[in-house]
């Protein structure tokens, strides 16, 4: 039977989870399963997330890896932490040593945008703090996958397929590793194949067996150093071992009642908070959701953001980051009232003077996790190290090369990150976690999300499902084929540059699970993935 599983004739329709005692939501179902197994094993919504998270390394390779950062939020008690997991670039990474090789912007690709890869080191570090089980038993579902092989569902192989095409495109000893670790005799793995990674079960076993320090100052780190210095890459030992996750105070927004929760930066939650700040000053509910009206107060306001946010978002270990100005209500006020009925351009404001995975997890005891990881722009740099099954990210090309900007490239700073896990509460009680990935997608996702629950009152899975806006820097509009003819024609006659895009994957993929008022949960995951949400 020849089944054609890139095909879908109609529309689909998924309905909200509802549990009691937990869900997991992810964009693979062996993930969410994985979480669930090990929640079912006694585990509590940490252990859960960092299971999802592993298996994801290995189900879904194009968008996360052992070789990436992440973030997470977490309700623990009463109280939410947050958890930057991002890495500093390396010590030989410097503006001069990319002038003097000739680059004027920071590279896609290869070693000069790897950064060290700090997601290991989180799932340490919040096992260490929340986990209830033991890492072997967490992280036995992943290695059961890598070593024993599991199914490759239709959008992963979608672009896992775009992944190869690429690595055939690339030369040079750095890439040397990646057809051997991610192909079947140098192509793509198709729809319901079963893909086998050995070396990636390799590396999962020693962590599980010696936790987060092999990757960072055992066997790991040297063959990460071995394979960087015979190939030219600027990744060293001691890079790896001075990295260390930074537990952090998660910033917030009020809206509508509600506070929306972000990391703060060195990433760009920041910018989903100054629109939602912006766009509470407006009742949005007197036009319909879908209204061209409705869409430009939200498209606008974001503009107006990430204005700001290229202009001042940096690591605030480095410089200094106006977090609290940006943050500012009356200031926010002030920049939403240049929002007029056509599309502006718009530059930062004056200040006072002074493709990556997400999932959520929760448990019946009232622990949320919302967590995102990455390997950036699908598989990353390109780098892979051979035997390891670890694809190293690019997260060093969001960098500027910009002399004096906040977010110019130095040794030991991380780069301007676009991977924000989201969360939701009222009055001091959670709601739950949230999140849509997608490079800068992500506050434009997430910004939608929160309008589409409190403004429109949609339940998550609803919130999720409806057709999406994306701006990009260069002022074009992109709108979902889904979105209503009057809505793309009332856009372009407000000055909009309007694309209707039928590219898959360019909207993000997100997922949300929200508390009831029974204690119950309900749970949302996205249509455009292969993702499932997993009650019990």
């Amino acid at each position: 039977m020849d089944l054609n599983l890139h095909h879908f004739p109609y529309p689909g329709r998924r309905v909200p989870v509802v549990a009691e005692r937990g869900i997991v939501a992810s964009s693979h179902p062996l993930a969410s399963q994985a979480g669930m197994q090990v929640l079912q094993a006694g585990g509590n919504a940490v252990d859960a997330a960092i299971a999802t998270a592993a298996a994801l390394t290995v189900l879904e390779p194009t968008s996360n890896g052992l070789g990436g950062d992440g973030f997470a939020l977490i309700w623990a008690g009463d109280n939410l932490y947050g958890i930057n997991g991002s890495g500093a670039a390396p010590t030989g990474l410097t503006a001069e040593a990319l002038a003097a090789a000739g680059h004027h912007e920071m590279p896609v690709h290869g070693w000069w945008p790897v950064t060290v890869p700090g997601v290991v080191r989180l799932w340490g570090d919040m096992h260490d703090r929340f986990g209830r089980l033991p890492l072997t038993q967490v992280l036995a579902p992943a290695i059961a996958y890598a070593e024993e092989g599991a199914p490759v569902p239709p959008m992963v192989a979608y672009f896992w397929a775009r992944g190869v095409v690429m690595a055939h495109a690339r030369s040079g000893p750095e890439f040397a590793g990646f057809l051997p670790t991610f192909s079947i005799d140098g192509r793509a793995p198709r729809p319901g194949e079963r893909f086998v990674s050995p070396g990636h079960a390799r590396t999962l076993r020693l962590i599980a067996r010696h936790g987060a320090d092999v990757f960072y100052r055992g066997e790991i780190a040297l063959a990460i150093d071995r394979f960087a210095r015979a190939t030219g890459g600027l990744l060293r030992a001691e890079d790896l071992a001075a990295h260390c996750s930074e537990w952090v105070t998660p910033i917030c927004m009020q809206y509508r009642g509600y506070k929306v929760h972000e990391i703060p930066p060195n990433g760009q939650g920041i910018a989903a908070l100054m629109a939602l700040g912006m766009l509470d000053q407006v009742d949005l509910s007197r036009y319909p959701r879908d209204s061209a009206a409705s869409f430009h107060w939200q498209i606008e306001a974001m503009k107006l953001a990430f204005a700001d946010a290229f202009a001042y978002v940096a690591d605030p270990a480095k410089v200094a980051v106006p977090v609290k100005e940006l943050l500012n209500r009356e200031r926010l006020a002030a920049r939403s009232r240049l929002i007029g009925e056509r599309a502006g351009n718009y530059g930062p404001s004056a200040l006072p003077q002074g493709g990556t995975v997400y999932f959520a997890a929760v448990d019946r005891d009232g622990m949320m996790v919302s967590m995102i990881q990455s390997t950036y722009m699908g598989f990353g740099s390109g780098v892979v190290i051979p035997d390891y099954g670890i694809a190293l990210h690019n997260r060093g090309c969001g960098f500027t090369l910009t002399p004096g900007h906040p977010n110019q490239v130095a040794p030991g700073k991380r780069p301007f990150h676009t991977i924000i896990p989201g969360f939701l509460s009222k009055d001091g009680a959670p709601i739950g976690p949230f999140g849509v990935m997608g490079a800068h997608m992500q506050p434009q996702g997430h910004v939608q999300v929160i309008v589409n629950t409190l403004d429109y009152g949609l339940h998550p899975q609803a919130a999720l499902d409806a057709p999406r806006w994306r701006w990009e820097r260069d002022g074009t509009l992109r709108l979902e084929l889904e979105t209503p003819r009057h809505v793309i024609e009332g856009l372009a006659a407000r000055g909009h540059q309007v694309v209707v895009e039928s590219e898959l994957g360019g909207f993000g993929r997100g997922q949300a699970i929200w508390r009831l008022a029974s204690g119950c949960y309900v749970a949302g995951t996205e249509p455009r993935c292969d993702g499932l949400a997993v009650g019990w």
